[in-house]
């Protein structure tokens, strides 16, 4: 058992930004975003929510309200302003009910570490098993994120955490080997591409997924031998824990209970806390007056070595993140003994309020244990006023009437810091949490659109339409003479060079938390070029999706790289099987007539995919146009609709539009009428009409149109779409 003194990742790169150039200048680097919660000023008054979990005898609690709690931030007892409870085992017992889906503080994290340089590779070979029992046995809301740590790399995040396990399987099963893996380019490293075909047979069949690969590279990054210098020991376990350190205060950018399931064999405790064997041997050295050979440290354990490792431990409790510790030592072979290293993920897991799990028959019951037991969350919310210098504050929480019961929560939390002052290694985890989460907002104003397009290969082709604000994309940032004397605005001479980098993802994830499509770029905008036409028109950004039948949920984040500034837009999205042959109706389009600016700074992304190469769809009479998310229709004035179809019948076609209230009630006013049609892209037809605001008071409203087929009674009908009449 190690000393109670004991007991007590900056090698992540940085987001890869995909170059995208505007004629200008190369993009910068991005910094993550604070949460839109935080002000702009000094101090401000924040909202600190911590996940706390109840046990009692091994089980949780359940049945607490607010009044059972009290939260002391330092010396300060707090109001609870909020409280929410998340049980995700609640569809369990009543199966009728809705799905449980957990904002991001109520979700559970889990991280997959395979610790490669203190573990033989056959073990890790093994090991991968494990991991994906584990996995298997997960809550849907549960997201996973997969790493290796290796002395030549450090830690390496393979998958950062997302909702799809396809991914999570095929990480776990390559491990990142460039023999296996095709890396999909993906910048947030939610998606990882096997050259495998996407299958993870794993090692229970002989021939397995690259076995003969895996192990090969896993010798390769392991030191041949251990060094027999404790000194080289000691500075291999530095470089571990400082490492692991870095990694720890990253995943404190991560909201909610972290997990981090680390399969490993462990270090040599005994340079912590010495050996019986060296103090023995020390002890005759002694005794014979031989003192100058006497290796302290190996008698007495290595004090910075222990200090280094209390530090790591500490971060971890910082950012909650709870170490499982899994020792694969056993993996190897049936009855092997135990290993020098148990004691080290002992103590790893112990202060961090994690469990150690030894034996690899009983690990799949042993982590479905830990599963319940965490299976039950109390959020509760705080509100204190910090000032914004990213300072520690620790949090206690109490339970009334606690007999029995023990409580495990987040130890602190970090008072958020200017938006230039935060640390950009961070990025990856903040924007794929925002991704992730599934939650709109943000304090940018833009909006999105996407419309399936008939692809090939059974797949279809989206086009995703992003509208950028221009005076919200440049608000609280220095703008050059020129942009500024076009506002009117006065301002200090721009700092060179003046590029604005605009960060812009989309993702597309099926219901079970499958990722079907995603594209990422960052935008440089030499704001001295095109920063007045910025300001004036906006940015009308086209990029794509490619995907299958089905409905899926498209998240799109815009974030302004350098003042943080962001915005979440989550659609809703039903692509039809075209080949089907049943008719399909996209809804109603607004070419620019509508009043739709057009001074717009226009820009598509970098050609990719498949259907990369697919001609522009959204053409009006033989000219390109960008559609608008919520299109604006002049009083008095007819304006030009687009309706793109496919599988009509070739027989007459008639067109019936309503006009519905915010309430999604139809109301009178507003006329419609069908006055031609041309061939659109991908083998469907181009329905021209026209619509005319008639009775309309200025406000938002939705159009829906509905078009009967033939004579008979059968109808295709599209989703509303938003106007506004001015």
């Amino acid at each position: 058992m190690l000393d109670p003194r004991v007991a007590r990742a900056a090698r992540f790169g940085v987001l890869p930004s995909i170059l995208f150039a505007v004629g200008l200048l190369p993009a910068g680097l991005a910094r993550a975003a604070d949460p839109p919660r935080f002000g702009g000023e000094r101090t401000d008054v924040i909202a600190v929510e911590i996940p706390v979990q109840v046990t009692r005898d091994g089980q949780p609690v359940r049945g607490l309200g607010a009044a059972d709690f009290e939260i002391w931030d330092g010396k300060t007892k707090q109001e609870i302003t909020g409280f929410e409870v998340v049980d995700l085992t609640a569809s369990e017992a009543a199966p009728d009910a809705p799905p449980v889906r957990p904002g991001p503080m109520g979700r559970r994290h889990f991280l997959f570490l395979f610790d490669l340089a203190n573990s033989e590779p056959k073990a890790i070979v093994k090991a991968r098993e494990a991991g994906k029992q584990v996995v298997r046995k997960l809550h849907p809301s549960d997201l996973v994120a997969v790493a290796t740590y290796s002395r030549s790399q450090g830690p390496l995040l393979l998958l950062g955490f997302t909702s799809d396990r396809r991914q999570a399987e095929i990480a776990l099963d390559t491990l990142g080997v460039p023999e296996l893996v095709d890396r999909s380019g993906d910048p947030l490293d939610l998606v990882i591409e096997s050259i495998t075909g996407g299958t993870t047979s794993g090692v229970e069949a002989p021939g397995g997924i690259g076995v003969g690969f895996l192990l090969e590279d896993l010798i390769r990054l392991r030191d041949t031998k251990r060094a027999a210098d404790r000194r080289i020991e000691a500075a291999n376990l530095a470089d571990y824990t400082r490492s692991l350190a870095d990694l720890g205060a990253l995943m404190a950018n991560v909201d909610g209970r972290k997990y981090v399931v680390l399969l490993s064999e462990g270090f040599d405790s005994s340079i912590l806390i010495g050996s019986e064997e060296n103090n023995a041997e020390s002890t005759t050295k002694i005794e014979q007056g031989r003192f100058y050979q006497v290796d302290n440290d190996a008698r007495y354990g290595d004090t910075r070595s222990a200090n280094n490792l209390e530090r790591m431990l500490e971060q971890f409790r910082r950012a909650d993140c709870v170490i499982q510790a899994v020792d694969i030592g056993g993996l190897r072979e049936e009855g092997a003994r135990r290993g020098k290293g148990q004691d080290a993920l002992f103590a790893m897991a112990d202060q961090t309020g994690g469990e150690l799990f030894r034996n690899w028959n009983d690990l799949s019951q042993a982590m479905g244990k830990m599963l319940e037991r965490t299976s039950v969350s109390y959020l509760l919310s705080f509100q204190p006023t910090v000032e914004r210098n990213g300072a520690y504050h620790p949090v206690r929480i109490e339970l009334k009437n606690a007999a029995g019961a023990k409580l495990s929560h987040r130890a602190g939390y970090y008072a958020p810091l200017p938006f230039g002052q935060r640390d950009p290694k961070a990025h990856k985890f903040d924007t794929a949490e925002a991704i992730m989460s599934g939650r709109e907002g943000g304090d940018l104003n833009a909006t999105a659109l996407a419309l399936p397009f008939r692809g090939v290969a059974g797949k279809a082709y989206v086009p995703v339409v992003i509208g950028i604000d221009g005076p919200s994309l440049l608000s609280g940032i220095e703008t050059s003479p020129a942009v500024a004397a076009s506002s009117g605005e006065s301002a200090a001479p721009a700092a060179e060079p003046a590029a604005l980098p605009v960060e812009i993802y989309a993702y597309a994830v099926a219901a079970d938390g499958t990722i079907g499509d995603f594209f990422g770029q960052t935008l440089s905008l030499d704001l001295a070029k095109v920063g007045e036409r910025v300001r004036q028109g906006g940015i009308d950004y086209v990029g794509h999706l490619e995907l299958a039948p089905g409905d899926w949920s498209l998240r799109v984040l815009v974030r302004n790289g350098r003042t943080g500034a962001l915005r979440v837009s989550v659609l809703p999205a039903r692509v039809p099987a075209f080949e089907d042959g049943g008719a399909f109706l996209l809804p109603p389009l607004f070419p620019p007539s509508a009043g739709r600016k057009t001074d717009a700074l226009l820009l598509r992304e970098t050609p990719r995919g498949e259907l990369g190469e697919s001609p522009y769809p959204f053409q009006f009479e033989g000219q390109p146009f960008v559609p608008a998310a919520v299109p604006v229709t002049p009083r008095g004035e007819a304006s030009r609709v687009a309706l793109y179809a496919w599988n009509l019948p070739a027989s007459e076609v008639r067109a019936r539009a309503q006009v519905l209230d915010a309430a999604g009630r139809e109301i009178p006013g507003g006329r419609f009428r069908l006055v031609g049609s041309e061939s659109a892209a991908g083998g469907g037809d181009l329905l021209i009409g026209t619509f005319e605001p008639t009775d309309l008071a200025p406000g938002t409203y939705r159009l829906r149109i509905r078009l009967a087929l033939g004579e008979g009674t059968d109808t295709v009908g599209a989703e509303p779409i938003s106007f506004e009449v001015r």
